[in-house]
């Protein structure tokens, strides 16, 4: 009996040991079947990410639009007057107003500064240099991103949003345009891969970097890092002094140079805010966009991304607790909330920007992938739910994220081909155009002596900048069109221009009529020939007799042209369904006759 009782009592212990084996080994097979504990799948080494993405960013800095007037008047033309002593200056660079900062502008003049001393002065290699630059900073920024996010999503989510950024229309249009968002798009990108790396510092600083040298807005994409840090971890400490170290790193330097700059105390972040959010009339009077714009433009810039990033929150929430995913150690609706805060703020105001959403455009991919992944999880658990499989769910789920990449890569390269070919023609002409003078400026020294006009009326707002003018006494003046709106004007005469209030200028978007030149006065005129005309913008391309086109590209004409053929390039189709018109450069025969460029 005893024998007997001491045989139960060990057989117990043995099944004791039994039941918690038995259910880890359950447990570990419905791992297997989600494949979190078998070893990742493939993804690229850090080093050939940054080669892919540079590769992409470079054919960016060569081929994209300027997409804003803002970037030209705005930051290329106030880093002109910095470099070469003359440029365009905006009523936000009046004294009177100072929402814009100098030292953001020259924290890009200062290696084109380097350049001019030591390769020469070609103004068009400056600007080209410059976005090559700014190619090199956004792909290192994005490489950094990448390896956080396969440490926090996982290689499958890292290696499909590697692929979303590369071929991204977004990031093509974005990644080298000199505005503030798109420096807060770089900033971006290091705080949230500092934050999901676990580098508090980083997060912190870069955080603070992109609101007090980029764009204060961008400060509330760190409310989920400041969440995470203070309330989960405890570390006040640490964000505290961090946040001390950027106000001593970034805002002192800020405001000393704006201030020596502007004459006067000014802190351009604070007066950003205070007109934008507490002005009686706010950024509205430039014009307000129904609700449907942001979604328009991102399914225009991601595609089938963009559905799939928008329901990314809810959609991972609802699988994480259907597929029992392990815990990670930042939860997955933290990682991805800043997106939805840049959307609930932004996608609610009246006045929109494509350049708005810059910040999030790197996040709008990560909340795709994310979803992708998801859905291979998905897959894969319903393909096995009958059987038991101990392969990764890649391994059976993988069509389905080839899939989504081929219609991604697909659609996005069509979208980059019909903003070339429809809205290139800006930049091809005024570069053939300066091409030209300079050839001639070498026989005929008329050319770099006299002053000369070139003018623009309705095509004011694509205007690349004076780094397409072909010489220092070459200088863009406008004639009057029907647009209605406040148009910048040049800086005064001598160093301190900047310091001086220049008269005629508002922030009411109030037309200055001293802006205008006679057209009489005009050497050449930029202009596109549209089918109609009116009092201020005749078709001065059919005015042989006054003016003759010297100089021309092919422009697309958006309202005969198909909604989806001008948005979409489709090879043998589009052709067939949009229409183009020229972009011309006109020499004039009255004044411009004596100019002996073209022949």
């Amino acid at each position: 009996m005893a024998a007997s009782t001491k045989q139960r009592n060990i057989n117990s212990r043995s099944f004791d040991k039994q039941i918690p084996r038995q259910r880890q080994e359950k447990q570990d097979l419905e791992v297997s079947e989600t494949s979190v504990h078998l070893s990742p799948p493939w993804t690229p080494s850090g080093y050939t990410a940054f080669k892919v993405l540079l590769s992409a960013r470079l054919c960016a800095a060569i081929w994209s639009n300027i997409s804003d007037c803002d970037e030209t008047f705005n930051y290329w033309e106030p880093m002109y007057y910095l470099l070469h002593g003359y440029g365009f200056q905006t009523w936000e660079y009046s004294p009177a107003y100072a929402i814009r900062s100098y030292a953001y502008v020259w924290l890009y003049a200062w290696p084109l500064k380097l350049y001019m001393n030591v390769l020469g002065p070609n103004k068009i290699l400056q600007f080209y240099s410059l976005r090559c630059l700014l190619s090199v900073v956004c792909a290192l920024c994005e490489t950094f991103f990448y390896k956080a996010v396969c440490r926090q999503f996982g290689a499958n989510t890292g290696r499909v949003f590697l692929f979303l950024m590369v071929l991204s229309a977004a990031m093509f249009i974005s990644s080298t345009a000199f505005l503030p968002s798109s420096f807060a798009m770089y900033t971006t990108m290091v705080a949230m891969g500092g934050w999901f790396l676990g580098n508090w510092p980083v997060a912190v600083l870069a955080t603070a970097a992109g609101a007090i040298i980029g764009w204060p807005f961008v400060a509330v994409l760190g409310i989920p890092i400041a969440f995470d840090v203070l309330l989960r971890r405890r570390q006040l400490w640490c964000f505290v002094k961090w946040s001390l170290v950027s106000l001593v790193l970034f805002l002192i330097p800020l405001v000393q140079i704006d201030s020596y700059y502007y004459g006067g105390l000014v802190i351009a972040p604070l007066n950003i805010i205070l007109y934008n959010v507490f002005s009686d009339h706010g950024p509205n009077i430039y014009g307000t966009e129904p609700w449907t714009y942001y979604f328009v433009n991102g399914f225009l810039n991601f595609n089938i991304a963009f559905p799939l990033a928008l329901l990314s929150l809810p959609f991972v929430l609802l699988l994480d607790f259907v597929l029992s995913q392990p815990r990670k150690e930042i939860p997955v609706w933290l990682s991805l909330s800043p997106m939805y805060i840049w959307i609930l703020i932004f996608f609610t105001r009246p006045h929109k920007e494509e350049r708005f959403l810059f910040p999030i455009y790197p996040l709008i991919s990560l909340a795709a992938a994310a979803s992708v992944d998801y859905l291979q999880k998905v897959y894969a658990r319903l393909r096995n739910s009958k059987r038991k499989s101990m392969m990764h769910y890649t391994e059976c789920s993988y069509l389905l994220a080839v899939a989504f990449c081929a219609v991604f890569g697909v659609v996005s390269l069509s979208r980059l081909f019909a903003l070339y070919h429809g809205y290139h023609a800006p930049l091809d002409v005024y570069a053939e155009f300066q091409q030209k003078v300079l050839t001639a400026s070498e026989e005929d020294s008329k050319l770099s002596e006299t002053p000369v006009n070139v003018c623009v009326g309705k095509e004011w707002y694509r205007f690349p900048g004076s780094f397409f003018l072909p010489l220092d006494n070459w200088r863009l003046q406008f004639v009057k069109s029907e647009f209605r709106g406040q148009l910048p004007k040049p800086y005064g005469p001598g160093p301190r221009a900047t310091q001086e209030f220049p008269s005629h200028m508002n922030d009411l978007n109030a037309e200055e009529p001293t802006r205008y030149i006679n057209v009489s006065r005009c050497h050449f005129l930029v202009d596109l020939d549209v089918q109609t005309a009116t009092e201020f913008e005749p078709r001065y391309s059919q005015n042989l007799k006054d003016w003759t086109a010297v100089v021309s590209a092919k422009f697309l004409d958006n309202p005969r042209s198909h909604r989806f053929f001008r948005a979409f390039f489709i090879p043998f189709l589009s052709n067939r369904y949009v229409k183009y018109i020229d972009y011309n450069v006109l020499q004039s025969s009255r004044t411009g006759k004596r100019f002996r460029i073209f022949s």
